[in-house]
C-alpha cells in the first residue's frame, strides 16, 4: 500500500508539471501566432491513450511518462519532422518568427515551472504555516549513526554551530555539511564546548552511504529519552515469541536501567545471539520475560517515544507569505544549483536517480503540505533540468538562439537535425543510468 500512494501521488505531481510546463511552451507560441500542431501529456509513440482535435492542435494523453511536448510547426524538436524544413517557411511557422520571440517560447516551459513553485511556497506558507525544530531546541541532544560516530561526534552532543555558523533548523544540518563543505562541527558536550574536525573524507563518504538506498537514513538522529512503553511489537518476531504486547512497558533488561532510548538500542544489539531477561510491566502487574535475540540484534519491538520537544511555528498573512515563500524559492533553487558541484567526485554518479528515487521521496501516507512541498521541489528542479545546456532540451535551443543573437547567424537546419538527435541519444543513455542505479539498490538495499 504504501508503494501505491509513493506512485500515486508521484504520477500526479509529475502529470501537473508536465501539463503546466508544456503550456508554457504553447502560451508562448500562441502569443507570437506560432501554429501549435500537437499538445501531449507524456510521450505517445505509436499509440496514445487519448487524443482529441479542436482547431489546428491536436491534444493528448501519451502512455511514456517520460515527460511531454508540444509540436510547434517549423521546428526542429523531438518529433524529427524534417520534410516540414524542407519546405519553404510559413508566417505561422517557429522558424519565421525573430530570435528574440522564439527565445520567450523556448523559455516559456521553464518560467512557468520556476512561477509555479514560488506560488506553491507561497500557498503552502499561508495555509500551513513553517513547522520546524530550532537546533537549539534539541535538548537531549543526537544520535549518530557509525559515520559520525567515526568522525567524533557522540550520541547525546548537543550541536551548536557548523564552521561557527549557527543553522537554524535542526532538520538542515545534514544537508549542509554536505552542499556547503563545512569542516567542522561545534559541540556542547557534558557542558563543555567542543570543535570537531571533519575528516577530509568525511563529505565522499556522507555522499556515498547516502547513494546506497532509497530509505532516508538518519545521520543525525534526535535523543528520546527511554519510557520503555512498547508501541508495537513485530508479529512473529523474538519479542511477539516471548509474549510482549503492545502498551506494556520495559522497566529493566537484564536489571539493566536506561536513560535513553538510543541506550536500550544499543544494549539489545550488544547482545545478538543472547537472551535477555526483560521486567515488564503490564498494568498493575510486573512480568518477567526471556527474549531471544537474532543476529541481527533486534528484538521486534517499536518504541513509543516521548517527543516533547518545542518546536517553532511561523504562521504567515497572504501579504507576508509572498516575501517568505519567494524566499523560501530561492532558497531552494541554490540548494539544488550547490548539488552540480558534486558532482565532481565519482560517488555523486551513484547518487543519480530515476522514477523510483524521485518517487520515494514523497510521503508514505498522503499528506498534502508534504506533497505540495515535494512538487513545488521537483518542479524547481524540472525548470532548472531544462535549463541545461543540452540539445534535445530546452537549455540546447536556447543555447542556439543565443549564439544567433550573438553572431546574427542561425545555425544551419542540418546542423539543429544531428544536434537533436545526439542530445536525444545523450538523454536516452543517461535515463538509462540513472534507472540502473535504482535498479541496483533496488536489489542491493
Amino acid at each position: 500500500m504504501e508503494i501505491i500512494i509513493k506512485a500515486l501521488q508521484f504520477i500526479l505531481s509529475l502529470s501537473i508539471l508536465v501539463l503546466l510546463h508544456e503550456m508554457g511552451h504553447y502560451t508562448m507560441a500562441r502569443i507570437f501566432k506560432v501554429r501549435v500542431e500537437k499538445f501531449y501529456i507524456f510521450f505517445n509513440p505509436w499509440f496514445a491513450l487519448f487524443k482529441f482535435r479542436r482547431g489546428e492542435t491536436e491534444y493528448g494523453i501519451g502512455w511514456l511518462p517520460l515527460g511531454g511536448f508540444v509540436k510547434i510547426a517549423g521546428m526542429i524538436d523531438e518529433s524529427m519532422d524534417v520534410e516540414q524544413m524542407k519546405e519553404p517557411p510559413k508566417p505561422h511557422e517557429f522558424r519565421s518568427k525573430p530570435a528574440w520571440q522564439r527565445l520567450l517560447i523556448m523559455i516559456g516551459g521553464v518560467l512557468v515551472n520556476l512561477l509555479f513553485a514560488f506560488l506553491l511556497y507561497i500557498l503552502i506558507l499561508y495555509t500551513w504555516g513553517e513547522r520546524y525544530l530550532p537546533v537549539e531546541n534539541v535538548k537531549y541532544g543526537v544520535v549518530a549513526d557509525s559515520l559520525f560516530l567515526n568522525a567524533g561526534i557522540e550520541n547525546g552532543d548537543i550541536i551548536m554551530s557548523l564552521d561557527h555558523n549557527k543553522v537554524e533548523d535542526f532538520g538542515n544540518i545534514v544537508g549542509t555539511i554536505l552542499l556547503d563543505e563545512v569542516s567542522s562541527i561545534q559541540v556542547l558536550r557534558g557542558g563543555e564546548s567542543l570543535s570537531i574536525t571533519l575528516p577530509p573524507t568525511f563529505r565522499k563518504e556522507l555522499l556515498a552511504s547516502s547513494s546506497k538506498s532509497f530509505k532516508r537514513k538518519s545521520y543525525l538522529g534526535l535523543r528520546y529519552p527511554f519510557t520503555g512503553e512498547v508501541a508495537q511489537v513485530v508479529e512473529h518476531s523474538s519479542a511477539w515469541s516471548a509474549g510482549l504486547q503492545a502498551n506494556d512497558r520495559i522497566l529493566s533488561l537484564n536489571d539493566q536501567t536506561f536513560t535513553y532510548a538510543d541506550e536500550g538500542n544499543v544494549f539489545i544489539r550488544s547482545h545478538k545471539n543472547d537472551t535477555l531477561s526483560a521486567s515488564v510491566l503490564r498494568g498493575e502487574d510486573t512480568l518477567r520475560l526471556a527474549i531471544p535475540i537474532g543476529s541481527d540484534g533486534l528484538m521486534g519491538i517499536y518504541w513509543n517515544l516521548k517527543d516533547d520537544f518545542e518546536y517553532s511555528v511561523r504562521e504567515y498573512s497572504l501579504f507576508a507569505a509572498i516575501p517568505a515563500g519567494c524566499k523560501m524559492g530561492v532558497e531552494r533553487i541554490n540548494g539544488y544549483l550547490k548539488q552540480f558541484k558534486l558532482f565532481k567526485e565519482p560517488e555523486a554518479l551513484k547518487s543519480m536517480g530515476g522514477f523510483i528515487a524521485i518517487g520515494s521521496i514523497f510521503p508514505s501516507q498522503w499528506h498534502w503540505p508534504s506533497f505540495w512541498e515535494m512538487t513545488a521541489l521537483l518542479s524547481i528542479i524540472l525548470g532548472i533540468m531544462n535549463l541545461l545546456p543540452i540539445p534535445a532540451l530546452d537549455g540546447g535551443h536556447v543555447l542556439f538562439l543565443c549564439y544567433e543573437l550573438i553572431t546574427r547567424r542561425k545555425p544551419s537546419d542540418k546542423f539543429l537535425e544531428k544536434a537533436q538527435v545526439a542530445g536525444m541519444v545523450f538523454l536516452l543513455l543517461l535515463l538509462v543510468f540513472a534507472n540502473g542505479n535504482d535498479l541496483i539498490k533496488w536489489i542491493t538495499g
